[in-house]
């Protein structure tokens, strides 16, 4: 699988990157051995990068990818994991059943709960309870989860002691990981972060980030991987009921997806092809990450990456209005 360095470092991420929430139990419950045949099937389908956070499944997600990528060469894979939320136990009357949590069972008891933690402190000490759950050595890059509501402190004491880690070894890329492209593009044009990982922004119902986030990374030599390309369900499967930004999606986004699924087939390709296929029209994009929970999941998004996609498919959405007219540099027919 192809490649990409990100930004000034010398950590690569491979086109498609495996996103570890689910396997934490995010949403519903998912089997010990089930997530750990996920990441094997991540593994055989050429896929050499990780990504998890310890917010999924309050450190599941993390221990479980730890567990499933031990054995593996270490320097054959990057690894990401996050910073900005703590993990701290809960009294014991506190502690109650729910989906997620330390336990292996189904029947989870949450024994921890989540803190915001942006301080310079916190995401050191978030950096070390990660190697810690995940029983490795290194991590390799950082990321910054979701300062929407914390810009003061992420700016002022998170990113700076990124830096530091940077600098000291302990990790080797530093980034910010949002739902967002206002607070992204600060972080590529006033930091020195290697890369920014956007999720539901760069994607077939929403190319907002080839506005001003894009191009600020290219020109500042950032990557960009770009997460939610399929907006959390509806560019999977869209159909009413389907989710969009993990809300029940509105009616004319779902109409919008139908609409441009009838191209897709019209083109001989599946609508989660097009979908994986579309942010790989930006230089900036170094891949694309997504979520699974089952080994079928993978073998299905390593599968549609490897599609061809008709150059006439791109050219129909365009002419439907279905996609803006792109420059040159930001053409999906580049593909990955």
């Amino acid at each position: 699988m192809r490649r990409a360095r990100l930004g000034g470092s010398a950590v690569e991420v491979t086109a498609l990157s495996f996103g570890a929430a689910a396997i934490g139990n995010l949403f519903s419950a998912v089997e010990p051995e089930r997530a750990a045949a996920t990441v094997d099937a991540a593994w055989d389908a050429g896929i050499r990068s990780f990504d998890t956070a310890p917010h999924y499944g309050l450190g599941l997600s993390e221990r479980r990818l730890g567990e499933a990528l031990r054995h593996r060469p270490r320097d054959a894979y990057t690894l990401s994991t996050k910073v900005g939320r703590l993990l701290e136990p809960l009294p014991p009357a506190d502690r109650a059943a729910g989906p997620d949590g330390l336990s292996e069972g189904f029947a989870v008891r949450a024994t921890h709960r989540r803190r915001w933690d942006f301080s310079a402190a916190g995401v050191r000490r978030s950096i070390e309870e990660s190697l810690d759950r995940l029983g490795l050595d290194r991590v390799d890059i950082a990321y910054l989860h979701d300062p929407d509501d914390h810009a003061g402190a992420a700016f002022r004491e998170a990113y700076p002691e990124l830096e530091r880690l940077r600098a000291e070894g302990v990790v080797r890329a530093i980034g910010a990981g949002m739902n967002q492209t206002a607070m992204l593009t600060r972080f590529v044009r006033d930091t020195d972060v290697d890369v920014v990982l956007c999720a539901g922004r760069y994607t077939l119902l929403d190319p907002s980030a080839r506005t001003e986030l894009l191009p600020a990374a290219a020109a500042r030599g950032r990557s960009v991987v770009v997460g939610g390309v399929f907006n959390s369900g509806l560019l999977a499967d869209p159909r009413p009921g389907a989710t969009y930004d993990y809300a029940a999606a509105p009616p004319d986004l779902i109409d919008r997806a139908l609409r441009i699924e009838a191209v897709t087939r019209a083109h001989g390709v599946p609508l989660r092809a097009a979908a994986l296929h579309y942010p790989f029209g930006h230089p900036a994009i170094a891949g694309v990450l997504v979520g699974a929970r089952s080994p079928e999941e993978v073998r299905d998004a390593a599968a549609q990456l490897e599609r061809e996609i008709p150059d006439a498919l791109w050219t129909d959405l365009r002419d439907r209005g279905l996609l803006p007219a792109d420059a040159p540099e930001d053409d999906p027919r580049n593909g990955p």
